[in-house]
């Protein structure tokens, strides 16, 4: 799909369908009186015999609008004026493209973007534009022997910038947004694929892909050197499954020499079953959803060198499946880690920590500016969050206030959690140096896991992201979401700009 601006007269424009917004009380956006009066007021008189009221969400198409160039005129309900903000922006957003997809239109140009929001400039309004039409159009069909007549696909939609001088500042944000839209797609592409395709060695090839195909070094550390690196956690995790487990080593270097990198790390878990601690059966399809961190690692690294961010990033996939089997690890086993520590196993189930500990002792030696793990990790944060924000911890504040705002920035939010010494006990061990799992009065949460966590991140600002919550969603509509990839890209932009800068 091509995103493009376009300026001028709006009545005079040729495309397929024209999108306008229209206030609760039938009160036009600005774009939409521009076309009730090049129309002699066709608009309004059928807004006056009560079509549409301008209910967030509710729409109506017109087909022929008089002295109007566009094929068709989509009219998008906006809520209430006073009322309207960020989450109606995007319900608006979302209706406009469920509609666009039934129209047949090849063509679109969407005005919405022209609507005053508070807080947001006319860059953010055009990024989630391009995002909410490349969601609405995505279809995950290619597993299909006979996938959906699609009609007429939607293959070009302008924005329309209605200021001339604001052309430059829309074409970079449609260049962001385009690549952080692709990312997407490759990160939900990979989520939902099923566990027998989406295996550890497919994921390093797709990881070859992209370094052929955007000139990053990609290695791929192999069971053996595993063994000889000492990474017992990852290694532990692997052993009930037939799937040999990987270290995806991707580096994107686009900064100076001897820049610190940044690296992503992503937990790549291509089927959760629990090992020995075997999960129920209901919902166990969606553990293929498992490795949404690592494929948001990619989809954040595909996007980055789209942009040609001028930064050295690091991308570590530590990828394994975990399955029961023969030689899977027991409850009560002990293993070494890459960091020399060890772990007390008592939960075969809590296994994202195991394989992320080794990788982020493997990160120290980048010497990284900042480490970020991404990963699905605790059912406990879905409960404290939901599915709106991932929850982020961080070792530093400073970090954290940048992700944070990249969330923001991305409206791909977080919400930061407590880090405290005080979950720390709850790791205690009789046997190893701790457990994998908390128990006694704290038990085990997403604090803990990200307590874990932080005993391997004592050299480098760190900070973890639990997308439990964001990285999919089941029932109807079940599948990966992309997320946090909007999220790590703002990010490494906002580093790549403070880097200009300084």
């Amino acid at each position: 799909m091509e995103f493009r601006s376009s300026s001028g007269a709006l009545a005079e424009q040729r495309t397929g369908c024209v999108v306008v917004g229209v206030y609760q009380g039938r009160r036009l956006s600005p774009a939409a009186l521009d076309l009730d009066i090049a129309s002699g007021g066709a608009i309004s008189g059928v807004l006056g015999r009560g079509d549409l009221e301008g209910t967030l969400g509710a729409t109506l198409l017109l087909h022929d609008v008089a002295n109007v160039a566009a094929e068709r005129v989509l009219l998008v309900g906006l809520g209430r004026e006073s009322e309207f903000q960020e989450s109606s922006y995007g319900a608006a957003l979302h209706s406009a493209v469920r509609t666009l997809r039934a129209t047949g239109a090849a063509e679109a140009t969407l005005c919405l973007n022209e609507l005053p929001l508070e807080r947001r400039d006319g860059g953010w309004k055009i990024e989630q534009a391009v995002l909410a039409v490349a969601e609405g159009m995505y279809r995950f069909d290619q597993l299909r022997s006979k996938p959906p007549d699609a009609g007429r696909a939607l293959k070009t939609v302008n924005v329309h910038v209605a200021n001339r001088a604001d052309a430059t500042s829309a074409e970079a944000a449609l260049a962001r947004a385009a690549a952080i839209a692709e990312g997407i797609a490759l990160a939900k592409d990979l989520g939902n694929l099923p566990g027998n395709l989406c295996t550890p060695t497919y994921i390093a090839d797709q990881a070859r892909g992209l370094g052929q195909r955007h000139g990053f070094k990609v290695d791929i550390v192999e069971r053996q050197d595993l063994e000889k690196l000492g990474m017992g956690g990852l290694l532990a995790v692997a052993r009930g499954s037939a799937e040999p487990p990987k270290l995806v080593v991707m580096e994107h270097s686009g900064g100076p020499p001897g820049a610190q990198p940044l690296v992503l790390v992503g937990k790549g878990i291509t089927f959760d079953a629990g090992g020995i601690s075997i999960k129920p059966a209901p919902a166990m399809d969606e553990m293929k959803f498992d490795m949404c961190g690592a494929a948001s690692v990619l989809g954040a690294m595909h996007a980055a060198a789209l942009l040609r961010l001028p930064l050295h990033i690091v991308g570590l996939i530590p990828a394994a499946e975990n399955m029961p089997g023969g030689s899977a690890t027991r409850p009560g086993d002990i293993v070494t880690t890459m960091s020399g520590q060890t772990v007390e196993i008592l939960d075969t189930d809590s296994e994202g920590r195991l394989v992320l500990c080794d990788a982020l002792t493997y990160a120290e030696r980048y010497g990284p500016a900042a480490v970020v793990d991404i990963a699905t990790l605790t059912s406990e944060i879905v409960s404290a969050l939901g599915d709106v924000a991932s929850g982020l911890f961080a070792n530093t504040d400073a970090l954290a206030h940048e992700l944070l705002d990249a969330g923001e920035r991305a409206w791909d939010r977080a919400w930061r959690m407590p880090l405290w010494d005080e979950y720390q006990d709850a790791l205690e061990s009789n046997f190893a140096d701790f457990a994998n799992i908390g128990s006694g009065s704290s038990s085990d949460s997403a604090v803990t896991a990200a307590c874990f966590l932080s005993r391997f991140t004592g050299r480098y600002p760190w900070a973890h992201l639990d997308i439990a919550g964001t990285a999919s969603k089941s029932g109807a509509d079940k599948g990966a979401t992309g997320r946090p990839v909007a999220l790590l890209v703002h990010f490494l932009a906002g580093r790549a700009e403070q880097n200009r800068v300084e």
